[in-house]
């Protein structure tokens, strides 16, 4: 036994000291104990999971332009040789993120907020500099080597987990790497920023924008009761960086000799005119009448598709379907909305969580949405899946449970298969119209109250209105200022 632990600890030993490696883009020297391979592979295989539970944002106006956009920026960075991809996810969410290995993701949600190409470049550029200083290796090095046993269990087995995938993507990817690493993926974009011809100012003036956001966020929830809170791009940065604008203008500095190539407003504006506000509706895809695991309750109007070979039990307002094995089942309930809460925060408060892992809202077959992750507790020793549709009146909730796992089978795709299957009861009533986003001209005496009585988007359509045009919490437009508004 002596023997086997001492052999664990020199090859332990050896690979620490093959895990030493140059930062591609600080030039500092660091331990990792993931290989770029390694990093390349990881970063495919949660791509992947990634398309499988979040539609595309079916514009190739908007994609081509983004993807153009992060391209260039891309060339310029530490790590030219990687193969870039630049996503726009059907999110209404207000975010962006990066995976390992050239995955840059922006939600839909956030280009509403964009004012400018420059604006749009510095997201890309900020989240640029996660993927070229490798934040993602960095910190999973962090967290295994805070953890001798996972260690260890790499060394045994000579692999990564994919659970470890999934919470990386969900822990740090998509809600930020931390105070240090944020702050060092500004600079970075920064750089990217001014040797692509744009200001790295554009950076700060991005940062303004979403803190209006979260100051409106904060002033909701007192007036509400809610208890969201914006865990999203720049979170972490306070209003007044000092330490921010110290790298901004290092970047400045350093590439003054770069100069800034101003973008026509009109080819930004021309992209964005249409783009989808709010809920963005769509059918799931079209499934087979006679298909034997569509199961359809006509009384409270709703299909949906479980697994093969599941046995579906309908008790009424609930209905529960089981695998074979027994080892997992989902169970589907039927309310009457009580409340007005944003899905998310129903969630939350019905399982009487303070956070859902990998969660997020959606749009499905005219209904709002909400799904993540919810932790094991002693109740539920494995986490489970949970999600939640507003139909009117209605809710429709739904938990996807594993209770003897079975290591070969991915049960958080069966379950988010099935959820993703969910509709009302099918026939050929079209889809409610999306909100889209429109420019105008300002006219003499023209008021954000004026504008937004005549747009149907709720009771806050004015604060709406003044955040995607940058006039958050006061202020009027000016007589021929371009604006946003929503139709």
């Amino acid at each position: 036994m002596p023997y086997r632990i001492s052999l664990l600890l020199f090859f332990a030993a050896s690979q620490f000291l093959s895990g030493c490696a140059t930062n591609p883009a600080t030039g500092d020297a660091e331990f990792v104990t993931m290989s770029e391979t390694r990093e390349l592979e990881i970063g495919e295989e949660m791509h992947k999971k990634i398309l499988e539970t979040q539609p595309i944002y079916e514009d190739e106006k908007v994609t081509a332009y983004v993807n153009r956009v992060g391209q260039a920026l891309a060339k310029v960075g530490e790590r030219p040789e990687l193969t870039y991809h630049f996503t726009v996810l059907d999110n209404p969410q207000i975010n962006a993120f990066a995976l390992p290995g050239g995955y840059i993701y922006v939600n839909r949600g956030l280009l509403a907020y964009m004012h400018s190409e420059a604006q749009l470049a510095a997201v890309l550029a900020h989240e640029l500099g996660h993927v070229t200083a490798r934040h993602a290796v960095r910190q999973d090095t962090a967290r295994t080597g805070a953890q001798v046993l996972s260690v260890m269990s790499v060394l045994a087995t000579g692999s990564w987990a994919v659970g470890d995938a999934a919470s990386l993507w969900s822990s740090a990817a998509v809600m930020g790497y931390g105070r240090e690493m944020e702050l060092e993926a500004d600079g970075l974009g920064a750089r990217y920023l001014s040797k692509a011809g744009y200001s790295p100012h554009a950076m700060i003036e991005v940062i303004s924008t979403l803190k209006d956001q979260e100051k409106f966020t904060r002033h909701l929830n007192a007036k509400t009761g809610r208890q969201q809170t914006y865990h999203g791009l720049f979170s972490t940065h306070p209003r007044n960086d000092t330490r921010l604008r110290e790298v901004v203008d290092k970047a400045a500095e350093l590439e003054k000799h770069t100069q800034v190539v101003e973008k026509d407003p009109a080819e930004f504006r021309s992209i964005m005119d249409g783009l989808v506000y709010g809920p963005s509706y769509r059918r799931p895809d079209d499934k087979k009448d006679d298909e034997d695991n569509r199961f359809t309750h006509n009384r409270l109007g709703f299909s949906v598709i479980f697994p093969d070979d599941w046995q579906v039990t309908n008790a009424g307002h609930t209905i529960i379907a089981e695998a074979p094995d027994k080892s997992a089942l989902m169970h589907m309930e039927v309310t009457r909305r009580q409340e007005e809460l944003p899905p998310g925060n129903y969630l939350r408060k019905y399982y009487d969580v303070p956070l859902l892992m990998r969660s997020e809202d959606f749009s499905q077959a005219g209904m709002l949405g909400h799904t993540g992750i919810r932790p094991a507790d002693d109740k539920l020793p494995q986490p489970s899946r949970v999600a939640i549709f507003y139909r009117g009146s209605l809710i429709y909730m739904l938990q996807g449970e594993v209770h003897k796992p079975d290591p070969d089978t991915d049960y958080d795709k069966l379950f988010l298969d099935s959820i993703h299957s969910f509709a009302p009861e099918r026939g050929t009533a079209a889809l409610p119209k999306p909100k889209t986003i429109n420019y105008v001209q300002a006219e003499p005496g023209m008021t954000f109250a004026g504008i937004a009585r005549s747009m149907r988007i709720g009771r806050y359509a004015e604060e709406q209105l003044r955040l995607i045009n940058g006039y958050y919490p006061s202020g009027e437009p000016k007589e021929g200022e371009w604006l946003k508004i929503i139709r």
